[in-house]
């Protein structure tokens, strides 16, 4: 499929940036450009704004029921161009084109379960202490959202934000990432199709600090929603307090998987062990720290290891690939750096730790062992294909080390034992933690973190609250 340029999205309409302004799109398994997407100015902006002001104006008004069949008409035109928006995503993302296809289909059902839910969004009579007094609780959209979105997923991230923003009736603009334009257009362009008015959702791309300075400053934006890195998400926090706009934040995270002594290994590494290598390991919940039980610790990072070498890296497009490149030469650069500080500081590199090739951002899919506490992996997000695995002898141990580090977003564990899962359950400081099992992130459980990982959450009924305003009312009857 030929890539095409990606336009803006304003007030229904797809169009240049003024003055023509253009950034160049690369494949990164190929290193090669392959299209242009337009290059906002603040003009683009401020018509953006506008928009979704008078967007906004209209769509809080349609009833919520008709709201939900726009949604649903848009969930079924992503199922239906499915094939086609997933190439997109492999030649500028870099991911495999089977999992490429389970993020487009999977922003489908989440479409479709805010559309159902943003029909039960329900206020509630408060009994009055007085008997001609009449107390309500309603629920009323924000207003006009700006949704800043990632690379590494960027469908998936999109589509959580827009999906409660026009549930709940309110209007968005979505600043997309500038590497991966074309899959997040035409994410958008479903629900144009479907039935979304003007102005109710805009798209745009530039600098991210202009596009983020701008617009959470801008009187008519309501509410942020980032998913980023943490230093970039305290800098938007921090500007969205300063003008006291609501704001949800999912943020990085360093994800623990706790191997206890009964813990099934086959079952570890089936699960979090393939989750450690989707997408290249650039997604947020991926498991990044093996805490391994001491007596079979060297059996797990032996069958980890051998794993890691059986897997087909490659071209995202090319049948058989189960791992693609980094998506850009930073990562690339960042893993180098990683593993070079490992190895100084004492880690053993069991499998990997390398480029691959000359061409395009491949490396090499890595696991350690013996990885100390002073080591950059250990302490800092990787984003990318590298696990390191450390040993622990007793649980609270374990969670000791888990807790350690700022971050909270998500947490793996594998053991036999209800005891075990009630204290790791009870002790771990994780916003999801999933027990013995995949990650299962589906659209109807809270997705968010805790600590430096943000706050707020994408998912459940507690991403609705978060565009909607509480307003009491009450009345007198004289």
């Amino acid at each position: 499929m030929t890539y095409p340029d990606t336009q803006l999205f304003i007030n229904g309409q797809w169009c240049d940036a003024e003055g023509g302004r253009t950034l160049a799109v690369f494949n990164p398994a190929t290193g090669s450009q392959i299209g242009r997407l337009a290059h906002a100015g603040v003009p683009d902006l401020e018509r953006a704004a506008q928009a979704a002001q008078k967007g906004f104006e209209l769509w809080r008004d349609v009833p919520a029921n008709e709201r939900s069949a726009i949604m649903r008409k848009a969930a079924a035109l992503m199922r239906e161009r499915a094939p086609q928006i997933a190439e997109l995503l492999t030649q500028e993302q870099g991911k495999p084109l089977a999992e490429a296809k389970v993020e487009v289909m999977s922003s489908a059902d989440i479409i479709e379960w805010f559309a159902e839910e943003g029909r039960r969004v329900y206020g509630r009579i408060v009994p009055p202490r007085n008997i001609n007094v009449q107390q309500n609780v309603i629920k009323q959209p924000v207003g006009p959202v700006a949704a800043f979105t990632p690379w590494n997923f960027p469908i998936n991230q999109a589509v959580r934000k827009m999906s409660a923003a026009l549930a709940t009736g309110c209007s968005i603009i979505v600043k997309a990432p500038e590497e991966t334009p074309a899959a997040p257009a035409e994410l958008i362009r479903a629900f144009h199709d479907a039935g979304v008015p003007g102005g109710v959702i805009g798209l745009v791309f530039g600098t991210p600090a202009d596009i983020s300075s701008y617009l959470i400053a801008h009187p008519l934006i309501r509410k942020i929603t980032f998913t980023g890195s943490t230093p970039v998400g305290k800098q938007l926090a921090a500007m969205a307090g300063q003008h006291m706009k609501r704001a949800t934040m999912e943020l990085g995270g360093h994800a623990p998987v706790i191997v206890a002594e009964d813990g099934d290994i086959a079952l570890a590494l089936k699960t979090a062990g393939a989750a450690k290598f989707r997408n290249a390991g650039q997604v947020c919940i991926s498991p990044t720290r093996f805490l391994v039980h001491h007596k079979i610790a060297d059996e797990f990072a032996k069958t980890f290891a051998a794993y890691a070498e059986s897997l087909q890296v490659g071209d995202g497009l090319t049948a058989g690939s189960q791992m693609g490149p980094l998506a850009n030469e930073r990562r690339l650069l960042a893993m180098q750096a990683i593993v070079k500080d490992a190895r100084a500081k004492g880690a053993k590199v069991l499998t990997g730790g390398e480029r691959i090739g000359s061409q395009g951002h491949f490396f090499a899919p890595t696991v350690m062992s013996h990885v100390p506490l002073d080591a950059d992996v250990v302490t800092h997000e990787p984003f990318g294909p590298i696990a390191a695995i450390r040993t622990f002898e007793q649980i609270e141990d374990a969670i000791a080390e888990a807790n350690r580090l700022p971050f909270g977003l998500a947490g793996y564990a594998f053991t036999g034992s209800l005891k075990t899962a009630h204290l790791l359950t009870q002790r771990l400081e994780v916003g999801m933690l999933w027990v013995n099992q995949p990650a299962a992130p589906w659209p109807e459980l809270p997705f968010g973190g805790m600590k430096d990982s943000g706050y707020g959450s994408e998912g459940g009924p507690e991403a609705l609250e978060a565009y909607l305003n509480t307003k009491t009312v009450s009345i007198f009857n004289a």
